[in-house]
């Protein structure tokens, strides 16, 4: 039986000013198929015009000017207010303060910034007058992923806008303001719900199946399937599988009183695969909190019951050092 409809992630909005990309963020979350809804909209200037729109659209808002403040302190207080939002993600919208390292940190993959040019041309500011001037046929916006370094974080998605002849900063501006806010909510929306993707979650064991020894990739039933070269399998992904309607990983375990006492202390997560014996236990991936370090473990335990003492013993004697 499919799983009753998945939780939106919840998404704190910074902005600074008139917050156009947040409304389009905001209004895209009213729609119902819409993976993300906004929990706060913060902002460093408390007579941001976005503040007044969100309240009266009924989100919560935060706000602290910066003036006169440390650095650090602002950002501590920024997150802490995120946090009490119970905000999952975060999503910059012409947010203008420049995050330290320390914030960035805590938020490391759950943040993520809409930027007027096509990365990696123009980081930083006068993104369209340095396109015109450079003579590029194109300006455009991005999505990234939020780094330490400005703007230099994963591109998640881009739109290319003309420029026209004799566009002004300001003309070429207001056009790439019209992609931004289409393309903004897609991207965020394609980014809160890859965890629930059977594609992205299926590419996150491949890659830490395949850096295994000896590793090889086959199709088995429908399913990505793991096992060492001409050997045994140890893992395969199950999506969907006799339409159950979950996203798992299956590896091999100790026997029956494991896989019981596993299902017993998480029957969310753990349960016994369908045409599998008692030796092999599921894992759910898409409950959108996977502990993916843990899944490295499963795999490599998994591979070690099943790979020739010649690879294990190479393993262990890695290990060693």
């Amino acid at each position: 039986m499919a799983d009753a409809i998945a939780p939106r992630a919840r998404v704190a909005v910074l902005i600074s000013g008139s917050g156009t990309n947040m409304a389009a963020l905001l209004y895209a979350s009213r729609t119902a198929d819409c993976p993300y809804e906004i929990v706060l909209v913060a902002s460093n200037n408390p007579d941001a015009a976005g503040l007044d729109l969100a309240r009266a659209e009924g989100i919560a808002t935060f706000a602290l000017s910066h003036k006169g403040m440390d650095r650090t302190d602002h950002d501590a207080e920024m997150h802490e207010a995120i946090l009490a939002s119970g905000a999952d993600h975060i999503a910059l919208a012409g947010y203008m303060r420049v995050l330290t390292d320390g914030f960035v940190a805590r938020w490391a993959g759950r943040m993520v910034n809409i930027h007027p040019s096509l990365l990696p041309r123009y980081p930083g500011l006068h993104t369209h007058r340095r396109a015109i001037e450079a003579g590029d046929s194109h300006g455009g916006c991005s999505v990234h992923l939020v780094t330490a370094t400005l703007d230099e974080g994963p591109v998640l998605g881009q739109i290319p806008v003309a420029i026209l002849p004799g566009d002004t900063p300001e003309t070429l501006a207001a056009r790439v303001l019209f992609a931004e806010h289409q393309l903004y909510p897609r991207c965020l929306a394609a980014y809160v719900s890859r965890v629930r993707d059977p594609r992205w979650l299926t590419q996150q064991v491949r890659e830490r199946a395949m850096a295994l020894p000896e590793a090889e990739e086959t199709l088995s039933h429908g399913m990505a399937c793991f096992g060492v070269i001409k050997g045994k399998k140890f893992a395969w992904v199950s999506a969907d599988h006799h339409g159950d309607g979950r996203i798992a990983l299956l590896v091999k375990i100790s026997g029956a009183d494991e896989q019981a006492d596993l299902i017993e202390r998480d029957g969310e997560r753990y349960f016994r695969p369908a045409y599998f014996g008692s030796d092999w236990i599921a894992i759910r991936l898409d409950l959108g909190d996977t502990d993916w370090d843990s899944i490295e473990q499963w795999l490599l335990r998994s591979w070690r019951t099943i790979a020739p003492k010649r690879l294990t013993g190479l393993l262990d004697a890695a290990d060693m050092f």
